[in-house]
């Protein structure tokens, strides 16, 4: 059939319809997606170090106490100035009271001169009773506090990254389940449609097979969109503004140190290593050296100035002249000021102490409760792996009994739904132990 020709137009035209459809179905194949990228704990930990508008703000605070403590030490140095003026104007002169007009005489001209005058003063404050020493010691305690403060907030970032991390992972986890679960739906379904086609199962068992593949499909799409959710607000939290195109890896927080032991250690350890007491700390401090410093308004202020003059109709004819003086200034009474501020300071300083008395019991408190949470989820672990591993044994009897006639799809059912639920408690219980950790690094004052 080859030999002849319309053979072989046949031939041909089958030849180019095989390369047409090979090469239609090459086009309409989908592309290997790319897998999306890993984001580690650590990575985002690093990217909220970075990114973090709460770190940013807490930094640009701690640079500007500090700033505030080198304009306080700038009142106790020397005092430098220096002045250049150039003036053009009439100099005529007018009779004064104790002066006779034969020694002053009455001039009226609209004649102008030239006068420059070039001067250079220095002064130094000696002493006034630790008023400025004491605001620029109280002005170095509030910048330590500062730095304390910040690091503070980035421990309060690396938990809030944390447990949004831990959420991401959780939620992920949950979205596996939710597959595992509709997967072996569809497989209760494939095998009850042939079941119901053999006329050993009713009608009823396939409409329910089918009903709980539709429940499994609608936990799949929310677990998906908890999963994308989760990872907007881990994004949020690093402050990043992008996309959620990337996967979290299943981490986890180590065991931490001490975490089985009582709270006395553990409270002495957060007692000396917490930022924000070491800030109030700081605080009350730096109150009490502005209280110094205020009484300080109490006594006089000793100082001393020198400067120098030099000037002139011209240039070329200019005269200097030099002085020194002390000064010795006394505010004897200003209504009462100096003592409603003293009392001001007084004040202030009770309420930063009382606060920090405050955050040493809520510290004692946030132990307490993170190093319960810790031992608690440590066990419902344990129970969820138990129950996990009891949900798939019922599952797999459930199963066998089903294929041998002796169960019902309601059973079956049972013992499906107890597996998912086993395993997203499995989840929750992992969330719950590697959270906990978080809280209570954070409580003990551990960034790591």
């Amino acid at each position: 059939m080859t030999d002849h020709p319309q053979g072989r137009m046949m031939l041909l035209a089958c030849a180019l319809l095989l390369a047409c459809s090979s090469a239609l179905a090459q086009a309409s194949a989908p592309a290997t997606a790319t897998p999306p990228r890993l984001l580690t704990l650590e990575e985002a930990v690093r990217t909220a170090r970075e990114r973090q508008p709460s770190l940013v703000q807490a930094r640009a605070s701690a640079t500007a106490a500090a700033a505030r403590e080198r304009q306080a030490l700038s009142a106790l140095l020397p005092q430098v100035s220096g002045t250049a003026s150039y003036s053009r104007s009439t100099f005529n002169s007018a009779p004064r009271p104790g002066l006779t007009s034969a020694t002053v005489a009455r001039t009226n001209s609209w004649s102008t001169d030239d006068y420059y005058s070039f001067g250079a003063s220095a002064s130094e404050l000696i002493y006034d009773f630790g008023r400025t020493s004491g605001r620029w010691r109280a002005a170095g305690a509030s910048a330590e506090a500062e730095k304390a403060t910040e690091r503070a907030a980035l421990l309060d970032a690396v938990l809030a990254v944390r447990t949004s991390y831990f959420t991401a992972r959780a939620a992920k986890d949950l979205v596996g389940v939710a597959r595992d679960n509709l997967a072996n739906l569809e497989a209760h379904l494939r095998q009850i449609q042939g079941f119901v086609a053999a006329g050993t199962r009713p009608e009823i068992d396939l409409a329910q097979a089918r009903t709980d593949r539709a429940n499994g499909r609608v936990q799949l799409i929310n677990a998906e969109n908890g999963y994308e959710t989760a990872k907007a607000q881990l994004n949020q939290v690093m402050g990043v503004e992008g996309p959620t195109d990337y996967d979290v890896v299943g981490e986890t927080l180590p065991p931490v140190a001490a975490e089985d032991q009582g709270i006395d250690p553990l409270l002495e350890e957060a007692l000396r290593d917490r930022p924000d007491l070491a800030a109030l700390d700081r605080q009350v401090r730096a109150q009490e050296l502005t209280l110094s410093a205020t009484r300080g308004a109490f006594g006089p202020s000793l100082g001393v100035s020198t400067g120098i003059t030099d000037a002139g109709t011209s240039l070329d004819s200019t005269a200097w002249n030099w002085s020194a003086t002390l000064t010795l200034s006394w505010d004897l009474f200003q209504g009462g000021l100096t003592r409603s501020q003293v009392a001001e300071a007084r004040a202030n300083l009770d309420g930063i102490r009382a606060q920090r008395d405050q955050l040493r019991q809520k510290v004692r408190l946030e132990l307490e409760q993170a190093r319960l949470a810790v031992r608690a989820a440590k066990s419902a672990l344990d129970a969820a792996g138990e129950a996990l591993v009891n949900a798939r044994e019922r599952l797999r009897l459930a199963e066998g009994r089903y294929r041998a006639g002796a169960g019902s799809v309601i059973e079956l059912g049972d013992a499906q739904v107890a597996l998912t639920t086993a395993a997203a408690q499995r989840v929750q219980a992992e969330y719950s132990l590697a959270s906990a950790r978080a809280q209570l690094m954070r409580a003990l004052g551990r960034e790591a």
